[in-house]
């Protein structure tokens, strides 16, 4: 069912939407490490709110505009903190195994991590936890009684291995343990074990401290004595040996020599066969946009920004609207519909609009401007000429919204103050609506 919504007054406001992002620059910066409690964890309820704020309560969300799931989580987040052992996205998640990894990003970022429906959802770190869903993961080994911060000394006295414990980070593990050549020289030593990202340790983890005084490896048999019954190589076996030795290094030499060469001639093959496969889409693209202009006079006609009824109507009065009515008309639809332009016209504003949330506005040839307001993804970009009909976002519930749906204005002049009706500016146009 289409959820039911109008926009309030026309204010400041922030993106209302998470962006659910690791900050984690590089290996340098105090990175919390990915941990399994869940100390501050808000209650199921609270994780309802925040649902219904960032995604109607749909909790198998997926808008294509790289937030999914219920609580909107970005890909990168739902990895870091452990989402893949349930489904490889959000939205393919059941919602207590969402709310389980929200609970670590709650407990790693803060209530931050939702700007706006956390504050409006009452979200705070503490509260009861709900029960954490079934994962596979493999059999729990007993914990030991205590995790030493290092392993034991060596009989020389000297600690050479660092046991991670909750929190730590390369840096700071470099610094107090005042490892030569910092952070960068402790994970190049333990790269093997550590894996691609350095920003990524977890508990239990042992790191070598001595970058230098790697594994040395393993002595080679000493070989046996040879019977020296026979007589002793010559001068001249000695130069043939020598010889040839020489001839195998130049061999050696010549064949990685050519083995560059090749490899050089089939990248400069492949950079060349990738502008050319350039220039020839660049080509197609600009014949396409030459055939549309010439056939767009033909082809101009109204259509209606979305197929859906109308919610709360044009200058509907009421005190929640800055001008004291409604400057335009609603379309309660849910978040990701396609939104059409009204009619043909060019692309004067695709961004963020304050309280309208992310807008398109689209100066027509009768010198009209039509609005779209509240989208969750945007299709087209300023300076664009569009068709009527084409689509050019998404519906969403961005800025003051208290719910999806569009809002669609038809203006006079670019700025807001200069309303008209926009259902007779569509059916003047031919429009049924």
């Amino acid at each position: 069912m289409a959820v039911r919504g109008r926009h309030r007054r026309r204010q400041q406001s922030r993106i209302n939407r998470a962006s659910l992002t690791v900050t984690a620059g590089g290996a340098g910066l105090a990175l919390p490490l990915v941990a399994a409690g869940t100390a501050d964890a808000a209650s199921a309820d609270t994780w309802a709110k925040v649902a219904a704020c960032e995604s109607s309560g749909d909790w198998s969300i997926n808008t294509g505009n790289g937030y999914y799931g219920g609580l909107q989580f970005k890909q990168s987040t739902w990895e870091a903190y452990g989402g893949g052992a349930y489904a490889s996205r959000a939205d393919l998640a059941s919602k207590d195994q969402q709310i389980a990894v929200a609970e670590k990003v709650l407990d790693g970022q803060g209530p931050g991590a939702w700007p706006a429906c956390g504050q409006k959802a009452g979200l705070t770190r503490g509260g009861p936890a709900p029960a954490a869903p079934e994962a596979p993961a493999p059999r729990p080994a007993k914990a030991p009684a205590a995790t030493p911060t290092t392993t034991p000394q060596s009989k020389a006295g000297t600690a050479e291995m660092y046991t991670v414990v909750r929190g730590d980070t390369l840096s700071q593990i470099a610094e107090e343990q005042r490892v030569k050549g910092g952070w960068q020289r402790l994970y190049q030593a333990n790269r093997e074990q550590v894996g691609t990202d350095p920003d990524l340790i977890v508990p239990g983890q042992r790191l070598q401290l001595k970058p230098g005084a790697a594994t040395p490896p393993k002595d080679r048999p000493a070989p046996r004595a040879k019977d020296r019954t026979g007589p002793e190589p010559t001068g001249k076996q000695a130069a043939e040996k020598a010889a040839a030795k020489a001839a195998d290094a130049k061999k050696a030499a010549d064949a990685k020599k050519a083995a560059e060469a090749k490899k050089a001639e089939e990248a400069r093959k492949a950079a060349a066969a990738k502008k050319a496969e350039e220039a020839k889409k660049a080509a197609a693209k600009k014949k396409a946009e030459e055939a549309r202009k010439v056939s767009a006079p033909s082809t101009a006609r109204f259509s209606s920004p979305v197929d859906a009824g109308t919610g709360t109507p044009y200058r509907a009065s009421g005190a929640s609207w800055s001008k004291g009515y409604h400057t335009g008309v609603d379309f309660p639809v849910p978040t990701g519909t396609s939104v059409k332009a009204a009619a043909s016209g060019t692309v004067v504003s695709a961004g963020w609009g304050g309280s309208y949330g992310y807008q398109v506005v689209i100066k027509h040839a009768d010198g009209k401007y039509s609005q779209y307001a509240h989208l969750s993804a945007l299709t087209v970009r300023s300076g664009q000429s569009v068709q009527a009909g084409q689509r050019i976002a998404r519906s969403g519930s961005t800025g003051n919204s208290t719910g999806p749906h569009l809002h669609f204005e038809v203006r006079t002049g670019p700025g807001f103050g200069s309303d008209i009706d926009p259902l007779a500016y569509l059916r003047g146009g031919g429009v049924k609506v």
